[in-house]
């Protein structure tokens, strides 16, 4: 923690901001482990050259100690949070008009509000370029952390595959991934199990549909292993006769994989990472069917910058870790969409899953 506090004061002196401002999100949650309760009471931190300290309720107090050897300035319901944040704002030596403040972008808005409001004229922006920027760039820790619970996901994946058999819902396929991330010390984070047609909808809700002989079958799923998320799409059918025209979108969407795997170099500006899968699979006639971007960071939240999308501007770097999911999604049909999370090095993407992208198939 005291690591990253450095360089988040490192890169607000590059910037020019005074104040960093986080509420009780994942921004907090990585910059300190500190993750506390969040209802209407304010609670924030407040991070300045001179001072870092919370804004905190009194009755959350004692639990959120536990995590952080940094003071809380607390607030009982009885008095409110004014004197407090005043207080707090003291220490942090940031009076004076015009000062510049980042507020966390996912706080809620009357605590910033109430931030402002004690300030004096101050200039706003978000914490995506200071907090945002260095969660971007994972560390040997977290790298290892993604990658275990990676490795549990595909295992989880394949015990998905393993459940199907004729007759057999989404949601019990569904429920054999979960049994498996519950065996080996996870939480299910997501699991989208879409036959036939339903995988042809890209967060399709898994429900009762029936497998049947010589369909399609899609697996997207995620868990939490101490702390660190996953993410992976897999594809298969289920049966004897997989369609021409199945294999053909399969092999398209491999193709897509490959050129957006091609082009992550860092300095690569992201939006090349999107086109890169995005034209190869508009070559092949199938563009308008490619119905979402290319992929998403990943770290302390399953979505999280760097967004790998047509409008990005984001210049890749060493560190990022994100997902390279593109798809090609056919009504009543089926969907094909084949996702892995990479972290970039020096010399390209390293996939973090073991799990090759080959069509599962099941007779």
């Amino acid at each position: 923690m005291t690591d990253r506090l450095s360089k988040l004061r490192t890169r607000m002196a590059e910037i020019g901001t005074d104040l960093v401002a986080l509420g009780p999100t994942s921004h907090m949650d990585w910059l300190t482990g500190v993750n506390p309760h969040g209802d209407e009471r304010p609670v924030m931190l407040l991070v300045s050259q001179d001072y870092a300290g919370f804004l905190m309720p009194a009755l959350n107090a004692d639990a959120a100690r536990k995590a952080t050897d940094l003071p809380f300035h607390t607030w009982a319901d009885d008095l409110g949070p004014d004197a407090a944040l005043a207080e707090l704002l003291g220490k942090c030596n940031v009076s004076g008009a015009g000062r510049s403040v980042a507020v966390d972008e996912a706080m809620r808005a009357d605590f910033a509000l109430l931030l402002l409001d004690a300030m004096d004229a101050p200039k706003r922006s978000f914490a995506a370029d200071s907090v945002g920027l260095l969660r971007q760039l994972k560390d040997d820790a977290e790298y290892e952390a993604l990658r275990a619970s990676a490795r549990l996901n595909d295992e989880a994946a394949m015990a998905g595959f393993a459940a199907l058999a004729e007759g057999v819902t989404e949601r019990d396929v569904q429920a054999a991934i979960h049994a498996h991330y519950k065996a080996n010390g996870a939480q299910a984070e997501f699991t989208i199990v879409g036959f036939g047609g339903n995988g042809a909808f890209p967060h399709h809700h898994t429900g009762d549909t029936k497998l049947e002989k010589n369909m399609a079958v899609l697996i997207d799923t995620g868990c939490r292993l101490n702390g660190a998320p996953s993410d992976m799409t897999r594809c298969g059918w289920f049966g004897d006769n997989p369609s021409d025209e199945f294999l053909k979108v399969a092999g398209i969407v491999e193709d897509a994989v490959q050129a957006a795997l091609e082009v992550s170099r860092p300095g690569v500006v992201a939006s090349e990472i999107d086109r890169a899968a995005r034209s190869t699979i508009e070559k092949a006639g199938y563009g308008e069917r490619f119905l979402h971007r290319t992929g998403h960071g990943l770290g302390v939240d399953i979505h999280e910058p760097p967004y790998i999308s047509a409008s990005a501007t984001t210049k890749m770097r060493v560190g990022n870790v994100y997902s390279i999911e593109p798809g090609i999604y056919l009504e009543d049909k089926f969907g094909v969409r084949l996702e892995d999370i990479v972290i970039l090095r020096e010399d390209g993407p390293e996939i973090l899953s073991g799990l090759p992208r080959t069509l599962v198939m099941k007779p």
